[in-house]
Parts: C-alpha cells; sequence; structure tokens
C-alpha cells in the first residue's frame, strides 16, 4: 500500500532531545535522532517503537502555538548557555487522544521547540489544516446535563472533566441543565432548533439517554408524517447523532458501546467524531406506540425490578439491590404465550460467544443489506403473517428483550454478551418458572464465565419480532429498528426489523433505556 506523501518535515525539540517530526495527511509521527535506552511508558499508545512515535491525524484534538518562559529574555547581558531550548526559541503544542489500558482514553498534551518562527507557524496552520478536513466531528452540540441522575454529580462532571475538553477542540455548546422528568425529550420534540447543531449530548445515566432517543426519533417521524401507533409504518432516520457522557447509576448503554464507563473517553470520543450503530426496538400494545428500548425490555422479574426501584429513586443506585432482593424473594411468576419470528437471515446465534466490536462484519453486514436491497427489508416485513413464527407457551419468570449485550460493570459480560449492536435483531431470553435455588443460579451465572444460558429452564433465540400474550390479555405489538449514533457516542434511526409484546395487570414492561 502507497503511504501518502509528506506535508512536513523538520527537525523539531522536545524534552532537550531533537526529533525528526513529520506529517502527513493519515500520520504524525515524531522519531528521536540520536536514541538512548528509554524507559517504557505505561500508556498503550500508538508507540511504533522506543524512541519513535506515531499519533494518527484523526485523533489529534488541537494544535496552538505556545510561550515557554524559559526562552524569554531578562533584559541583561548573560552568558551564552549551553541550553538545547535557547537554539528553539519557538513552540507549538499537540493535544492528542492516548490510549490507555481497558478501553481508557486520555488527552495527552506534547510541545515541540522550533528554531524558526515562520517553521512554528507552518507546522500550526498545516495541521489545522488537516483537522478541517475531517468533517464528521462535530462543531456545535447540544448539551442537556441531569443534575439529579446516579450520585447527582452530572453537572460537575461536565463543568471539570468535559467542558475544557470541548472548549480545547474549539467546540461550542449550548447546555440545558433538566429540571424535571422528560424536559429534555419535551424540549427536542417541541423547541429545539436542531439545524444549529451537529449532534446532542447528555450528561446523565440510561435514563436521560432514553428521553434523548425518544425526543429525536419522536421530532423525526413528526415532521416526517409518520405515524408511530401504526406498526408497519417505516421510521425515517435521524438526521443528527447522540452522545452520552455516563454520569447515572448502570450506565449500561455506554459501558455496552464504548467499554468503559469514564466521561473523559466518552468525551474523547464524540471530539473525533466516532459514531457506533445502535439497535432500537419499537413497543405497541393494541395499535399505540409505547415506547422506544435500546438495551434491555424486561418483564417478568427484570420489569417488576425497575417498576419498583422507580418508587425508591431517594435510595440512589443502591436501589437496585434493595428491589432486587425483593423481587427476587417475591418469586413471581407469569402465565401465557410468547410468540417470535427468528431472524434466519443473519450469521451468528446468541449462543456463539461472538462479540460485537468496533468494525463488526455481523452489523455492517445487516447495515448493508438494508441499505442497499430494500427488497430484503420488505421480505421480513411481509413475513410477519407467514408461517414462520414459533409459539412458547407456560409460565414464566422472565421474558427479556436485549438489543445489546446490556453489560456493565457489575455483569461484565451481560445478560446477553453475543447480541449485536445494530444487525436489525434482538436475543429474546424466557426463562421458564422454577425454583428460586435455580434462578438464582442463572442471575449468578451473569457475573461470572459461565453460560447463563446452559439451564434447562432458560431459552434464548434471535429474533425480528416477538409476541407476548397474557392469559387474560391481548397482544402488545412493536418492532426493532437500527439507530445510527456520535460519540458515542451519537444516533440516527433506519427501521429494519420488528418486536412484540405485552404488559398485565401484575407485571409490567420496562426498559433500561425507554
Amino acid at each position: 500500500m502507497e503511504k501518502p506523501p509528506r506535508l512536513l518535515s523538520s527537525h523539531l525539540l522536545l524534552k532537550n532531545r531533537v526529533y525528526e517530526v513529520t506529517l502527513n495527511r493519515a500520520l504524525m509521527v515524531w522519531k528521536e535522532l540520536q536514541t538512548k535506552k528509554k524507559r517504557v511508558s505505561g500508556s498503550i499508545h500508538n508507540s511504533l517503537k522506543v524512541g519513535r512515535y506515531c499519533v494518527p491525524v484523526s485523533e489529534i484534538l488541537a494544535v496552538r502555538e505556545t510561550v515557554d518562559s524559559r526562552t524569554k529574555d531578562h533584559g541583561r547581558w548573560q552568558k551564552m548557555s549551553q541550553k538545547p531550548t535557547e537554539a528553539y526559541p519557538y513552540t507549538f503544542t499537540v493535544s492528542y487522544v492516548e490510549r490507555m489500558r481497558r478501553h481508557r482514553w486520555r488527552c495527552n498534551d506534547v510541545t515541540f521547540y522550533c528554531a524558526d518562527y515562520t517553521v512554528c507557524q507552518q507546522w500550526v496552520q498545516t495541521i489545522r489544516d488537516q483537522l478541517s478536513t475531517l468533517t464528521r466531528r462535530p462543531k456545535h452540540l447540544l448539551v442537556y446535563i441531569n443534575p439529579y441522575g446516579g450520585k447527582q454529580q452530572g453537572k460537575r462532571i461536565y463543568e471539570e472533566k468535559v467542558a475544557p475538553l470541548f472548549s480545547r477542540a474549539s467546540i461550542s455548546t449550548y447546555v440545558i441543565v433538566t429540571e424535571h422528568a422528560n424536559h429534555a425529550r419535551d424540549h427536542l420534540k417541541m423547541d429545539a432548533d436542531l439545524k444549529k447543531y451537529d449532534g446532542v449530548v447528555c450528561i446523565g445515566g440510561d435514563g436521560m439517554f432514553s428521553e434523548i432517543v425518544h425526543g429525536l426519533i419522536s421530532r423525526t417521524q413528526k415532521d416526517s408524517g409518520v405515524d408511530q401507533n401504526c406498526t408497519d409504518e417505516k421510521l425515517v432516520p435521524c438526521g443528527i447523532r447522540v452522545g452520552i457522557i455516563p454520569a447515572g447509576s448502570t450506565d449500561c448503554i455506554c459501558y455496552a458501546t464504548v467499554g468503559i464507563n469514564d466521561p473523559v473517553t466518552s468525551a474523547l470520543h464524540i471530539i473525533v467524531g466516532d459514531s457506533q450503530p445502535l439497535d432500537v426496538c419499537s413497543v405497541h400494545h393494541n395499535n399505540t406506540f409505547l415506547k422506544y428500548s435500546v438495551s434491555l425490555l424486561g418483564y417478568g422479574f427484570y420489569g417488576d425490578v425497575l417498576t419498583d426501584s422507580e418508587r425508591k429513586r431517594w435510595m440512589g443506585p443502591v436501589r437496585y439491590d434493595f428491589s432486587g432482593l425483593k423481587m427476587f424473594l417475591t418469586h413471581n411468576y407469569y402465565e401465557g404465550t410468547v410468540s417470535f419470528l427468528p431472524a434466519t437471515d443473519v450469521s451468528g446465534t446468541p449462543r456463539d460467544k461472538t462479540m460485537c466490536r468496533a468494525g463488526c462484519s455481523t452489523c455492517q453486514h445487516s447495515g448493508q443489506l438494508c441499505s442497499e436491497d430494500s427488497q430484503d427489508c420488505d421480505d421480513i416485513s411481509n413475513s410477519e403473517n407467514g408461517s414462520d413464527w414459533q409459539i412458547i407457551r407456560g409460565k414464566f419468570l422472565a421474558i427479556n428483550a436485549a438489543s445489546m449485550s446490556c453489560a456493565c460493570p457489575r455483569s461484565p459480560k451481560g445478560l446477553s454478551p453475543a447480541a449485536h449492536l445494530a444487525d436489525g435483531t434482538t436475543d429474546l431470553i424466557v426463562v421458564r418458572k422454577c425454583s428460586r435455588i435455580n434462578f438464582l443460579r442463572h442471575l449468578l451465572r451473569h457475573t461470572s464465565k459461565d453460560d447463563q444460558f446452559d439451564l434447562s429452564f432458560v431459552e434464548v433465540h434471535r429474533v425480528r419480532k416477538f409476541r407476548f400474550t397474557t392469559r387474560n390479555c391481548d397482544r402488545l405489538f412493536g418492532r426493532i429498528c437500527n439507530d445510527h449514533p456520535c460519540s458515542c457516542n451519537l444516533s440516527t434511526a433506519t427501521g429494519t426489523a420488528m418486536a412484540r409484546s405485552c404488559p398485565t395487570p401484575t407485571s409490567k414492561w420496562e426498559c433500561t433505556a425507554s
């Protein structure tokens, strides 16, 4: 493969050593001319070898001219100094992404010393010119801060960790601190002038992200004349991406997409314009739209835990432990019928242990399938009344639909470790009635390396659509649609598949991001 031509090459000073610094359209590289034995850094950034460092241009955040106090003239005759910086009086600083261990990113600065002011200016301007060609990067962001979520640290996290990074990257922001539940959703649906912004960022947890998703998708469908209550309507894609800065109780969506719950890491992903597709599951009942879900749609045990925990928000994150123990001891089960349409046109199964990672071929193939050949999507829709549906009847402790792994620090693998982020399917997990001991075995396997599906009372299926009908209740309808987001994170919805389900008087469908 032919290397890109060099744009600049100079001998510059760095930490009192002379380096050959080169820049092309893809990389900035600095190599020490007289390499000595060096201590290996704890970073896992793109260090090619000792004394040679490489940074992708796409991960350079900013460049600026700087003034080094050591080079200032003190206004008196001085003996000629042997310090190398005396011969290199002009400086510029490059801020870039440094990749640490366990998916953590940090902003690092490197300052180069130049012998000539013209050379210094040339480097600054050329790097800025290259950054201006990165069109995926946001320039104007609408930011919502939830001051009440998680440990109520959202505002502090933004002001101390995120805002300085946005400022350094020359990103302008309009910040709204939410005052009540659904404030962000309602503002996006009715008042926000989205044409002014390249993306929407929420500082909060999964619930805050859900508000943004509901507001944007609902606004887009309304502007496009799409009836959300009609299960056969094809949703129109959103034209704006969504980023999430973790500041909630669980931060499941951030953990599952970025690999870590770290505000700085998420902010850097947003700055460089990273984008990760997501699937969105829509839920209907009697031709009435209820909600969207991007992570877990739970009925039975998980639905009851989330419903009960909402009444105890004053307890903070510990409310999930309390409600989980309470529902485990209650041990409710629900009788009904689950019918589903298997996803036979995708590669992989919920138990193949193939993790969804950046550049996932399964998700890319699924996106191309529906973007390049709409007939395949029509075939999926037309199969609703066909004979491909499968049925499960019985008594159930839990019925869950996982549109992503639902990984979090407490469950590093998640509820469905092999679930894909953007393949247009959801993993339907059915837990039949069993003893408390057996159900506890199933729950504990979420925190270990054991297969949580390798139990006789647990079934898992990769599906396009599903319905749940209780013994005394009508069916509830829904669908799954692809959602394409910012840095993360960032989102845009495009309908491809479906999910169906139904609430009863004794339990309730709940989502971790609904």
